[in-house]
């Protein structure tokens, strides 16, 4: 019995456009499940224990914002537990997928729920070998946002049968963590290219050509 394992995060809202908040981002993590991914976790988990943060749940946006849990730590542990995570994704045999939108393009919910939707929709159909090689599709979603509920539902169950979807808990999944990672690198990303980076990204990434060396080339790496 082959297994296949989709993790999604996202980023933005649903909401009128905004000059700070101008996309809306859903990234998909694949992990088949007999690849064996347990000995990179265990790897990292006594990273983050040497730094004596056990248990973490990294959350890339807030170690870049210096928000939530990592608001008393400096930028230099910030970067290391960054730099760990970077070197996790490094490590593992997964495929990634990101789909955005521009909200400035979009009138209404209505028609950006759509196009997010016709864009999954068309990358599944293109890939349908691949997903029809498995007996067992699972998407894991923390129902964060009812709309992209709705979209995963509506095209996964369209096109693939019998896909079971699971609700999570961001801690205790790192593939999770991952989506997260991949759904915050894609935004930094396109705001690096359109000269819209905040305060924060500036100090965090100060150096353009390292973070895209070292920090998206590795991402890139992992596009399905």
């Amino acid at each position: 019995m082959r297994e296949l394992s989709i993790f999604v995060d996202e980023s933005g809202d649903f909401g009128p456009y905004d000059y700070h908040s101008p996309y809306y981002i859903i990234s998909l993590v694949f992990h088949e499940q007999d690849t064996d991914i347990v000995p990179a976790i265990q790897y990292l988990d006594k990273e983050l224990r040497m730094l004596g943060l056990p248990d973490l749940c990294i959350h890339t946006g807030p170690i870049i914002r210096r928000e939530e849990s990592f608001r008393d730590m400096d930028i230099n542990t910030r970067r290391r537990i960054f730099n760990k995570m970077i070197a996790f994704v490094r490590q593992l045999g997964i495929k990634t997928k990101c789909i955005y939108i521009e909200k400035k393009h979009y009138t209404d919910i209505v028609e950006a729920t759509g196009r997010l939707s016709r864009q999954i929709a068309l990358f599944v159909m293109e890939n349908m070998a691949f997903f029809r090689s498995f007996d067992t599709v699972k998407i894991y979603y923390d129902n964060g946002q009812i709309e992209l509920s709705k979209i995963l539902s509506s095209v996964f169950n369209t096109l693939l049968p019998d896909p079971v979807f699971k609700k999570v808990m961001p801690a205790n999944y790192k593939l999770f963590q991952v989506a997260d990672l991949v759904c915050t690198m894609k935004l930094v990303e396109l705001k690096m290219d359109a000269g819209a980076f905040s305060r924060s990204e500036s100090e965090f990434f100060h150096n353009l050509r390292d973070l895209r060396k070292n920090y998206l080339k590795v991402l890139k790496s992992k596009e399905f």
